[in-house]
């Protein structure tokens, strides 16, 4: 199992000081991040992608390429790319390169976004968002496995005789996951191709990521993948934690009321109830992930969210310090009980370990 962290590159005044970091300020703080992830021991670094302001994400493959070449370890990958708006033919193209990159230790995760004024930004119809993500995704798969593409489709004009370049490294496109919050199409086009569901297990209460996941295992197998659950499964979170879990709750308060995808809304005790949201010790955080399993079954990658609604670099380094710890324990219970037939986290290895069975 995979265990990382995300972020949404989000510029937010810091609800204590006042202060608001630079854009350049926050850039270099995520590039602290994933260089502490790395040194804690996390496994995936992912990034959002925005394209309007308070945000900074707006290049996730420029910011992993730079991000590959300061680490040896850490897989990256993205929270998420646009498959909506952006062009079939350039998310393989940068993906392609990330891939050479990096050695392999990429992947990717597909989503529709939740920015509404970016479909025009990008010459998109909203009203069109579903079958957007089934045309465009089938393009990118194309073009990731044939040598030369002859494709039409609604919304995009023809390629004739187009070959990929660079192709995809070592002949192995990049593991895609599906991301959604509320979307049962999204589950059902990660069912019908047997890649992997990841939802955005922040903002709802369990119930619903229970359904969401229950029917993506069911529709896994349905296609002929493999069991439920063999169907491969990523959640997001999010976590604050001190050693007591007092200091914890009065620290974040003042980042939770205003933060920008929660604030003025339930109290934080509430939310903290209601959904995956964890504020409080490394062992109450490692209790409540754990539970996780219970709704969704065994899963690949748990990634948190860390950053978020103003949070200061010096504090967000300190929760990658006691997170590394809690993911060590994770790693081990993890493990229990945990059946033999349920697959790891798919990566370029395993991946390629397979194609080349397959050619035998």
């Amino acid at each position: 199992m995979q265990f990382g962290i995300f972020t949404v590159g989000d510029v937010t005044p810091d609800p204590v000081n006042g202060r608001t970091p630079t854009e350049a300020e926050r850039i270099q703080a995520t590039v602290a991040m994933a260089e502490k992830a790395e040194e804690v021991g996390l496994d995936v670094f992912a990034t959002g992608e925005h394209h309007n302001p308070p945000f900074v994400c707006s290049s996730p493959t420029t910011l992993l390429g730079y991000l590959a070449a300061r680490t040896n370890r850490l897989v990256f990958s993205t929270s998420t790319t646009l498959i909506t708006t952006n062009d079939p033919v350039k998310i393989a193209e940068d993906f392609s390169v990330l891939q050479h990159l990096s050695g392999g230790r990429v992947d990717l995760m597909l989503g529709r976004g939740n920015t509404g004024p970016v479909y025009p930004w990008f010459g998109e119809d909203i009203r069109q968002a579903v079958p957007l993500t089934v045309e465009k995704y089938d393009l990118l798969r194309r073009l990731w496995r044939e040598e030369v593409v002859d494709w039409e489709g609604q919304f995009r004009t023809p390629l004739h005789g187009f070959t990929l370049a660079p192709r995809p490294l070592d002949g192995v496109p990049p593991f895609v996951w599906h991301g959604s919050i509320r979307t049962p199409e999204i589950a059902e086009l990660a069912a019908f191709h047997g890649d992997g569901f990841f939802a955005n297990h922040i903002f709802w209460p369990a119930s619903h990521t229970e359904r969401m996941v229950q029917f993506y295992r069911r529709r896994y197998e349905h296609y002929g993948h493999g069991t439920a659950a063999q169907a491969i499964v990523g959640l997001g979170g999010q976590v604050f934690m001190r050693r007591n879990s007092q200091d914890a709750v009065k620290e974040f308060r003042p980042y939770f009321d205003v933060a920008p995808v929660y604030g003025h809304g339930p109290s934080l005790e509430e939310f903290t109830d209601q959904t995956p949201l964890t504020v409080g010790s490394p062992q109450q955080v490692v209790e409540k992930t754990l539970a996780f399993r219970d709704y969704v079954g065994d899963y690949q990658r748990q990634l948190f969210l860390v950053d978020h609604a103003g949070l200061p670099l010096k504090t967000v380094l300190e929760q990658l310090d006691l997170l590394g710890e809690v993911v060590a324990t994770l790693r081990v219970e993890m493990e229990k009980d945990r059946p033999a037939d349920v697959p790891n986290a798919p990566t370029h290895e395993s991946l390629l370990a397979a194609k080349e069975s397959s050619d035998d």
